[in-house]
């Protein structure tokens, strides 16, 4: 009744909202979201401390699994990462684990981002073959002659449930012909604790990370510019896992060129080499009730090329990307019994896969008027893999292909028109995707949420995915309303299905499951977005989201997001802003029990924040105060992998200078 009691306030607010008329304040949405300079920084309503996931997380479109307090993976249109791509400045980046305890997200921190770039469906198919879309993590980069030469930022706190201590700090450059960007942090937290006061163990992590980027003005109108990342987490707890995170450590570097043209078709032509390196150790040291013990290190390594090329002419433009990388992903597991010193059981979880990609996309865009506009656009990509011990491949799959290529075509359009304070969209894409390195390769690697081994397949057909999305909207000087739809018609649907044959390795396990194509899938998600101005200095925003997910024979897709809300008000006064949001899930009764999930229960969770904006001198200074979880609700949700509750109360501070 309590969250009925929400949503009805919510829709009477929605209602009332629609009969009044005022000044402008326009719904913040994370289709595209730009902080310039280091004065801004990546921040939620509530909370100006977040990392990278908690920002992730204020999008619509964006819900996680979580396996503990770190490295969340980010599921875009209720789909796990195999079917999005992630990328860091464009760069392919392959995480180093087949527990997914490594996604991109979890290399950078909040304070060296200057932009988060969220695709939906096919319009994400400029990086590499995706279903579900694309999420492009864009780093700071300072312009050259800037007014102001020196920026920078300084931000610590302490966050009481886990007791959690951060510092993070960024530095930035701007010459004539020199521009540099710096940024260091540091984060360590304890175990949290849930809404029954009682501690989550092995939920503790301890993360630094720090990053640098040069940039040199060869000529008026081209530079050159280097860039580094390095990120290491130790000693990181993961209780929904029968194992942890002993050490993770990441080096990520690029170096680009960009030459842009005052005349002529061609506005900018830009052209970057990377590489990147990643190992991940997975242990569970710290698991003495294991009657087996176990270690998972991980390797990945990835070199790759990008050359783009922007044209426009009048009402066109395009941009047209050559994009190739190379990737080898190794992965073990080693059984030990009590005793360490004596190893029992030695196997590939990943044979050294090699994954050889080269794709060219074009995007387009035509204003037909000042009113409408068409998009659209496509790729072609080629996709080869080789495994070098196939023989663990042969056990389930005799005469599994060693090597295989694979064609990837993608194709996009979209209409968008705006009348007054109305706008509308339609859209349509086609596209292929292969299967990742597990769904391919992977060979015994345990699921802990239903409890099964998974083994891989080379031969697997492409995945193809339909999708058909539209969006109406409303908006005047004082309120805005937005609602989206997209459904998915997705052929050969990757999935794992129950082996009659072969015998668990996992003493925890209670079977073998190997990964097949469904006949299709569909998945359906929908949005509902407002913002609306009561006062001047009090602004209202609410969002209402649902998805519905099911395979071949109409039964339910794991991990999709119930009907879920939120409901926020922001008042200022001077230098004092005060926040408060309410947020939650209804029941989850489109749940999967062959894919181990159960009924969870419905959640509404109550935050607050005060923030005082001030100055030291020339700094500015911001404080802020507030909690997560205020009424320290016991809860777990869908996407809590094993049922693991979410922290309880947390009050947290944080204190920020910038100049």
């Amino acid at each position: 009744m309590k969250q009925l009691g929400i949503i009805l306030m919510f829709l009477g607010m929605l209602m009332n909202a629609q009969n009044r008329k005022g000044r402008k304040d326009s719904i913040t949405l994370l289709d595209q979201v730009d902080v310039k300079g280091s004065k801004k920084k990546i921040e939620t309503d509530i909370k100006m401390s977040v990392s990278v996931d908690e920002f992730l997380a204020s999008s619509e479109k964006i819900s996680f699994i979580k396996r503990g307090a770190y490295a969340w993976e980010p599921l875009l249109n209720n789909m796990s990462t195999e079917r999005s791509v992630i990328t860091i400045d464009g760069m392919h980046i392959f995480g180093a684990c087949t527990d997914k305890m490594d996604p991109v997200t979890s290399y950078l921190e909040a304070n060296n981002l200057s932009a988060i770039d969220i695709k939906s469906g096919q319009e994400g198919s400029a990086h590499g073959s995706t279903v579900a879309g694309s999420i492009d993590l864009k780093r700071k980069n300072t312009p050259f002659g800037l007014e102001k030469k020196w920026n920078g930022a300084y931000q610590t706190g302490f966050e009481f449930n886990n007791k959690q201590f951060f510092n993070l700090g960024n530095i930035s450059y701007s010459g004539n012909k020199l521009a540099v960007d710096g940024s260091i942090s540091f984060r360590k937290a304890d175990n949290y604790y849930d809404g029954n006061n009682a501690e989550v163990n092995h939920s503790q992590y301890n993360k630094f990370n720090t990053a640098i980027g040069i940039a040199y003005k060869t000529s008026p109108l081209s530079s050159v510019r280097v860039d580094a990342i390095f990120d290491r987490a130790k000693n990181v707890g993961f209780p929904a896992l029968p194992m942890d995170l002993w050490l993770s450590r990441a080096m990520i570097t690029s170096a680009s060129y960009r030459q842009l043209f005052n005349e002529g078709l061609i506005k900018s032509w830009d052209t970057k080499i990377y590489y990147n390196t990643i190992e991940h150790y997975m242990d569970d040291t710290r698991r003495p009730e294991n009657l087996v013990h176990m270690d998972m290190p991980g390797w990945s390594t990835t070199y790759g090329l990008i050359s783009s090329i922007h044209l426009k002419k009048e009402r066109y433009t395009s941009a047209i990307e050559l994009n190739m990388y190379n990737n080898t992903s190794i992965a073990e597991m080693r059984m030990y019994p009590q005793d360490r010193k004596n190893r029992t059981m030695f196997a590939y979880s990943w044979p050294w896969v090699t994954t050889r990609f080269a794709g060219l996309s074009m995007n387009n865009s035509w204003e037909i008027s000042d009113k409408s506009r068409v998009n659209f656009g496509g790729s072609l990509g080629l996709n080869y893999n080789e495994s070098k011990y196939v023989e663990f491949n042969w056990i389930f799959h005799p005469g599994a292909s060693q090597q295989k290529t694979r064609i990837l075509p993608s194709l996009h359009a979209g209409y968008q028109f705006t009348e007054d304070h109305f706008s509308f969209s339609v859209g349509t894409g086609y596209g292929h995707r292969a299967p990742s390195v597990s769904e391919g390769y992977g060979y015994y690697i345990y699921n802990s949420f239903d409890r099964y081994d998974y083994i891989g397949n080379p031969d697997l057909n492409n995945e193809i995915s339909y999708e058909t999305n539209a969006s109406a909207g409303f908006k005047n000087e004082k309120m805005s309303i937005e609602a989206k739809v997209n459904y998915f018609y997705i052929q050969n649907y990757i999935i794992g299905k129950i082996l009659s044959l072969g015998s668990p390795m996992n003493y925890q396990s209670v079977g073998v499951k190997a990964y097949t194509s469904l006949d299709h899938a569909t998945l359906f998600n929908m949005s509902l977005n407002t913002s609306y101005s009561i006062l001047p200095e009090l602004h209202w925003k609410g969002s209402l989201t649902y998805a519905r997910g099911r395979d071949d024979k109409g039964k339910n897709l794991p991990f999709i997001r119930p009907l879920s809300y939120l409901t926020s008000l922001h008042f200022t006064h001077h230098n004092v802003g005060i926040h408060t949001s309410v947020n939650g899930d209804f029941i989850q009764l489109n749940y999967s029990p062959e894919y181990g999930e159960d009924k969870t229960p419905a959640y509404a969770i109550w935050n607050f924040s005060v923030d005082y904006n001030f100055k030291i001198k020339k700094i500015k200074t911001v404080f802020q105060v507030g909690a997560e979880n205020l009424l320290n609700k016991y809860y777990s949700t869908y996407a809590d992998w094993g049922n693991i509750p979410r922290m309880g109360r947390n009050i947290f501070t944080s204190l920020q200078f910038s100049f």
